[in-house]
C-alpha cells in the first residue's frame, strides 16, 4: 500500500514481472545521473583549469585577436600579424563583438564555450540512427558531452580561446535540426565560410538528393565570402589568392598540431612543387572516396557516420587543420566494425585514446614509429574516410553480432562473489589490437604516474626518498635483514655472478611477463584473462604505493656504500642519476614490482602449467629476480615483500571483482593426444566480452 501511495501505481506482488523492468529503470536512472554529475565536474575542471592559468597563458589566440594589441584592433590588414588564421569573413564578423569578448575574455569565453559543447553532445546524441535501445537513449548525451569534453580537440579549443566548436556545430544543426530545404544549407554556408574545407558537406547534400539545400550551401559560402571581400578587399586577397585559402597563416605548415596530408608531406621531407602535386593528387582522392562512402552511408540510414566521414574527409584535405578543428575524427566513433561482439569496442576505443591521449602515449618511443606517431590523428582520419569497413544497417551482424560464449561459473566460496557478474570468464579470445593497445597505452600512462609521484622530476623528490630509505634501512636492521651491503659487495666480488645479475636483472622484467601472456592468450584464452586482470590490478596498486611513498634504492643512498652494477658510479652531488632519470622515476622502489611481476609470472605457471617441471621452472623466476634486485642495489628485501603484496591483492581483487578462474581448458589442434580436456559448458550471449 505504501508502494502504491507514493508512486500512485497498483501495487505488484514480490517477484512480479514488473519487478525486472523496474529493477533495469531504477539502475538506468542511476547511470544517468552518475554521468551528468560527471559532465558537470568536467566542466568545473575545465573552467578551472582556464582561469586558474595567467592571463598571458590562457586564451592566447583569442587575446591576439582581440586584445588591447589584437589584430582586429589592427587598422591595416589582419593578416600584418601571422597571429590570425581564420577566413576574412570570420574576421568580419568578429570586428563588432571586439568590445564585448574582451570584457568576457576569462570566464565568459570559457563558459560560453562549454555551452556549445554541451549542444554539440545533444545534438549528435539524437541524430544516432533510430531505433536505439532505452539504454542508449537514457546514456547517450551525457556519455557525448564527456567524451567531447576530455577530447584534445575541445581541450585546445578552451586553452587557446578558439571557435573551431561553431563550424562542427552548424553543420550539425543543418543536417539534424533545421527544418525546410533552405535552412540547413544557409547553416553549412555560413560553417564554410568560416572554414572552407567544410563546403565539402555541399557534395553530400547534392549526392544524397538534397540539391536545393547543397546550392544554398554554396550560395551562402559565396555571398558571405563576397560580402567579407567587399568589406575588406585587401584581406581577402591576401587570404584567398597570396595565401592560397589560409595556407602558411599561423603556426608552421609542417607542426605536429597540423594533421593534414599537407603537414604530414612536409614532415616527411618533401618540399616544392613535388610536395603540392603529391598533396593535390591524394587530397582528391580522399575527397571523392570520402563522399562516395558518406553518400552510402547516408543512404543506409547513418546519417551521424556519414557526416563525420565527410568530417574526416575534410581534416585531410585542408591544406591545415590543427588539434582544435580536428572533432570530426572523434564523431566517427559512431561507426560499427567488426563481426563478432568482442571486435566491436575496437575502433571506438581506438578513436577515443587517439582523440584524448598525447600521441607519444599510444605508441612506444622508438624513430621508426616516429612517422606513425606523429600522423596518428591523420590517419584515423584517412581510415575512417577511405577504407575502414563500417557494417551496413542491413547487415544482419549489424544489430546481431556474433554472440560471445563464456564458461561455465565455479562455485565461490562467498555469496558476494563475484561483484561484478558481467565480467564472466570468455572462451574466445580477446582482440589481438585491442589488448595491444590498452596495455601500451596502460604502460604509458605508469610511467607518467611513476614520474609525477616526485613532482615530475627526481630531485624533487630526493629529500623525502631517502628519508623513507633510511627508515627502511632502519627497519630491516630491527629484523635482521639488512643484507643488501653484504649481498652487494660479494657480487661484485664474483665477476661473473655480477655480470649474470645484471643480465637477469636488465632483460627478464618484461619478456617472462610478456611471454606468459602471450602463451595463455594463444592456448588458453580463459586464464589469459583472469592473468591479465590480476596483473593489471596488482601493477595500480604498485601505482599507488610510488606515489604516497617515494623510496630511494639502496644505490641512490649516499651513506650505505652499495655499488651500482648496472647504471654505474653515480655522482651524488648531483640530483639526477645518469641518463635513466629522464624516463622514469628512480624513487618508485617500494613495491619492487620487478619482483612483483615475477612473482605473477611464477604463480601463474605454477597453476596453469600442466608439469610438475614446468611448475618448478615459473617458480625459479622470481627466486632468481629477487637476488638480482638486492645483488645490483636497486631495491630493499622489504621492497620485495611490497611487490609480493601487491600481487596477492590483485589475485584477490581478481577473484572478488570476477569470482574463481574458470577451470576449462579449450580445445585446440597441438592438445597432447593423452590429455583429455575438460568439458566445459558454454552459454552464448550477445554481451561483449
Amino acid at each position: 500500500m505504501a508502494n502504491a501511495e507514493h508512486s500512485g501505481r497498483p501495487v505488484e506482488p514480490f517477484g512480479g514481472p514488473s519487478d525486472p523492468a523496474d529493477a533495469r529503470q531504477a539502475r538506468l536512472r542511476a547511470a544517468r545521473i552518475g554521468l551528468w554529475l560527471l559532465v558537470a565536474v568536467l566542466a568545473v575542471r575545465q573552467i578551472a583549469v582556464v582561469l586558474s592559468t595567467p592571463r598571458g597563458e590562457r586564451l592566447t589566440d583569442l587575446e591576439t585577436w582581440v586584445g588591447p594589441n589584437g589584430v582586429l584592433h589592427v587598422n591595416g590588414s589582419l593578416y600584418d600579424s601571422s597571429q590570425f588564421t581564420g577566413t576574412p569573413f570570420g574576421g568580419l564578423v568578429l570586428k563588432p563583438l571586439t568590445k564585448s569578448a574582451e570584457q568576457a575574455l576569462g570566464w565568459g569565453w570559457t563558459f560560453g564555450t562549454l555551452l556549445l559543447v554541451v549542444a554539440l553532445g545533444i545534438v549528435v546524441a539524437r541524430a544516432l540512427p533510430q531505433p536505439v535501445s532505452r539504454r542508449t537513449a537514457f546514456l547517450a548525451a551525457p556519455v557525448a558531452i564527456s567524451l567531447l569534453m576530455v577530447s584534445l580537440p575541445v581541450r585546445n579549443t578552451l586553452w587557446l580561446g578558439q571557435t573551431s566548436v561553431i563550424p562542427v556545430l552548424l553543420v550539425l544543426l543543418g543536417c539534424f535540426v533545421a527544418r525546410g530545404r533552405y535552412a540547413g544549407g544557409a547553416l553549412i554556408g555560413v560553417a564554410a565560410a568560416l572554414q572552407p574545407t567544410v563546403l565539402l558537406f555541399a557534395a553530400l547534400l547534392w549526392f544524397t538528393r538534397r540539391r536545393r539545400a547543397a546550392a544554398t550551401a554554396v550560395g551562402t559560402f559565396v555571398g558571405a565570402t563576397a560580402l567579407a571581400w567587399a568589406a575588406m578587399p585587401h584581406d581577402s586577397y591576401t587570404y584567398w589568392v597570396h595565401h592560397i585559402a589560409g595556407t602558411g597563416l599561423g603556426g608552421k605548415a609542417d607542426d605536429l598540431a597540423n594533421q593534414s596530408l599537407h603537414g604530414a608531406l612536409l614532415r616527411l621531407g618533401m618540399t616544392g612543387p613535388l610536395e603540392i602535386a603529391l598533396f593535390l593528387a591524394l587530397g582528391a582522392t580522399v575527397a571523392v572516396l570520402g563522399v562516395r562512402r558518406a553518400v552510402r552511408y547516408a543512404r543506409d540510414g547513418q546519417l551521424l557516420l556519414a557526416v563525420a566521414i565527410t568530417g574526416c574527409a575534410a581534416v585531410a584535405v585542408s591544406p591545415t587543420t590543427w588539434q582544435h578543428q580536428l572533432l570530426w575524427v572523434l564523431l566517427a566513433v559512431v561507426g560499427r566494425v567488426g563481426k563478432r561482439a568482442s571486435d566491436r569496442y575496437v575502433w571506438p576505443v581506438a578513436v577515443v585514446l587517439v582523440m584524448t591521449l598525447p600521441a607519444k602515449m599510444m605508441l612506444p618511443n622508438m624513430a621508426a614509429l616516429y612517422p606513425v606517431r606523429d600522423n596518428i590523428v591523420l590517419f584515423a582520419a584517412i581510415a575512417a574516410a577511405t577504407f575502414l569497413p563500417f557494417l551496413s544497417r542491413k547487415d544482419p551482424l549489424y544489430a546481431a553480432p556474433t554472440p560471445t560464449e563464456y564458461a561455465a561459473p565455479v562455485p565461490a566460496r562467498w555469496r558476494w562473489v563475484p561483484l561484478l557478474p558481467f565480467m564472466r570468464r570468455v572462451l574466445s579470445r580477446p582482440n589481438l589490437l585491442l589488448e595491444l593497445l590498452l596495455i601500451r597505452v596502460t604502460y604509458a600512462a605508469y610511467q607518467k604516474v611513476r614520474l609525477a609521484a616526485t613532482g615530475g622530476s627526481n630531485s624533487a623528490g630526493r629529500v623525502r626518498a631517502e628519508e623513507h630509505g633510511q627508515q627502511i634501512l632502519d627497519i630491516e636492521r630491527f629484523l635482521h635483514i639488512d643484507i643488501e651491503h653484504t649481498v652487494n659487495h660479494w657480487v661484485v666480488g664474483v665477476s661473473w655472478l655480477r655480470n649474470y645479475f645484471d643480465f637477469y636483472y636488465e632483460s627478464f622484467h618484461f619478456v617472462v611477463p610478456l611471454s606468459v601472456l602471450a602463451v595463455l592468450y594463444w592456448r588458453r584464452p580463459v586464464d589469459y584473462r583472469w592473468a591479465r586482470a590480476s596483473l593489471g590490478f596488482a601493477t595500480l596498486l604498485a601505482l599507488v604505493g610510488f606515489w604516497l611513498y617515494p623510496l630511494a634504492p639502496p644505490r641512490l643512498m649516499p651513506t650505505l656504500g652499495i655499488i651500482d652494477t648496472v647504471h654505474g658510479v653515480q655522482d651524488f652531488s648531483k640530483p639526477d642519476y645518469g641518463t635513466l632519470t629522464a624516463l622514469t622515476n628512480q624513487y618508485a622502489a617500494m613495491p619492487s614490482l620487478h619482483f612483483g611481476w615475477s612473482l605473477w609470472c611464477g604463480l601463474v605457471i605454477a597453476i596453469v602449467a600442466p608439469k610438475w617441471w614446468m611448475k618448478a621452472l615459473g617458480l625459479l623466476h622470481p627466486l632468481f629476480t629477487v637476488s638480482a634486485i638486492v645483488a645490483t642495489g636497486n631495491h630493499w628485501i622489504l621492497d620485495a615483500v611490497g611487490g609480493a603484496a601487491v600481487v596477492l591483492a590483485g589475485f584477490g581483487l581478481s577473484y572478488a571483482l570476477m569470482g574463481p578462474r574458470a577451470r576449462t581448458v579449450t580445445k585446440t589442434a597441438t592438445d597432447e593426444p593423452d590429455r583429455e580436456p575438460e568439458k566445459t559448458t558454454t552459454a552464448p550471449s550477445p554481451s561483449p566480452s
